[in-house]
């Protein structure tokens, strides 16, 4: 029985690191809140990764299953809070710049961008969604 104990231990000691990890990774270089609206009309706020090209700001979401993503394409309209500054948004999705937006987000994010495509694979798969301000 402490064999079982042992492995439950040491089972929940790594999934607790990897959740640590992740967020350690995820929130030590800079994150923007993306103000959004769900189906019931309720303020959904999600923190994500930004990077710029070319004087538009990005946001990559990892495909179409992502909430945030369907909320911003069903509204048209959002806001985003960066630096403590919020403003208004629209959406163009840029699938042509891919290579470019996920190789912005590894310049940026290094180590923490390695974790995540781990953790979500196929980036090839992702969403570049440039950001016009209204």
């Amino acid at each position: 029985m402490k064999y079982v104990y042992w492995t439950l231990g040491i089972l929940l000691g790594l999934a607790a690191s990897v959740g640590i990890l992740q967020y350690v990774a995820s929130e030590r270089v800079e994150v923007v809140e993306l103000h959004t609206v769900d189906e019931a009309g309720e303020e959904v706020t999600t923190r994500l990764w930004i990077v710029d090209d070319e004087g538009y700001p990005y946001l990559r979401s990892s495909g179409e299953s992502s909430g945030w993503y369907n909320r911003i394409i069903s509204n048209g309209e959002f806001s985003l809070t960066r630096n403590g500054e919020t403003q208004r948004y629209r959406a163009v999705i840029r699938r042509d710049k891919n290579d470019r937006i996920n190789e912005l987000m590894q310049e940026k994010y290094t180590w923490g961008n390695v974790l995540i495509d781990f953790l979500v694979p196929d980036r090839e798969n992702s969403i570049p969604n440039e950001l016009h301000r209204l």
